[in-house]
């Protein structure tokens, strides 16, 4: 039985063994040549030219070079600048410096005619008090505060607490401030008002002298007295009879608040009678109303 002739099989010459990557041929192709030849070619042209070119290093030092001389421009452009506006500047504060001295010149010849105007005032007034006053100029400006009085009397200072001032128990009550050991403004009035009620002729806190036209009042924590503030310890001075005026005085109701204050909250009082006193005039006095005094011989 005759059949079609088999070919032998091929076998293939290449004695090496098959890429285990064989079957990955794009991703080979892709690492083999990363970089494409365009780019190669540009980096070939660049190479060239910077062969014609200078060399780098020339090329670092002109950029240097010129980089220094702008900046010895600018620096130089600036101190022209500043080397001309300092003769401007100069003037200016030159102008400011006389306009200030001027107008202080000028507040203080206010300053001189205000006391002049002041002092005039008072001699007018006082002239008016001895011819129409019957003789009581004096006592006038004694009780207005308007002249310095000496004698003796008695020194009272009262400060706030060491501590925390203790409970509410006592005369404040509940006040609503947490810390009742301080001294009020209140405190202040009634104290006052009982030494001018026990006989005392002149009063004074801190060197600030009280009139019938004077105020205590509060500002935060702060005691002002005629719109000047005062710090503790407060030194109250009352011109009268001394031992008659501290009995009286600490018989007192006010008194008696004074030293509910002192052993509920703390606040520190001590009371001295002194052999003399010098408390210092008001420092202004204001007419609110005023009427003359009808003369002899008018109706």
């Amino acid at each position: 039985m005759c059949g079609m002739p088999q070919q032998p099989p091929v076998r293939s010459t290449d004695s090496r063994p098959p890429r285990l990557d064989a079957s990955m041929s794009l991703l080979t192709n892709v690492m083999d040549h990363s970089l494409d030849d365009g780019y190669a070619e540009a980096a070939a042209r660049k190479q060239a030219q910077g062969e014609g070119g200078l060399p780098r290093t020339l090329r670092a030092k002109l950029g240097l070079a010129a980089g220094l001389v702008l900046a010895a421009l600018v620096v130089t452009v600036g101190a022209a600048e500043a080397r001309m506006a300092a003769p401007v500047l100069a003037k200016e504060r030159q102008e400011l410096i006389d306009r200030i001295e001027r107008e202080s010149s000028d507040a203080d010849k206010l300053e001189d005619e205000v006391d002049a105007l002041r002092d005039d005032v008072d001699q007018r007034r006082s002239r008016a008090l001895d011819e129409d006053g019957s003789g009581q100029g004096e006592l006038v400006a004694l009780l207005a505060g308007d002249t310095e009085v000496t004698g003796p009397g008695i020194k009272l200072v009262v400060d706030d607490a060491g501590g925390d001032g203790g409970g509410g128990d006592g005369p404040r009550g509940e006040t609503g401030f947490s810390d009742n050991g301080r001294v009020r403004d209140r405190d202040m009035q009634q104290v006052v008002n009982g030494l001018w009620a026990s006989g005392a002729e002149a009063v004074s806190i801190n060197g600030q002298r009280l009139t019938a036209l004077s105020a205590i009042r509060a500002a935060g924590d702060a005691i002002l007295v005629d719109n000047k503030p005062l710090a503790p310890p407060y030194t109250v001075l009352a011109i009268g009879d001394g031992k008659q005026l501290s009995t009286k005085f600490q018989d007192s109701a006010d008194g008696l608040y004074l030293h509910a204050l002192k052993e509920n909250f703390g606040i520190k009082a001590d009371i001295s009678v002194e052999d003399e006193l010098r408390l210092p005039a008001a420092p202004s006095l204001i007419v609110r109303t005023a009427e003359p005094k009808a003369g002899k011989g008018t109706s």
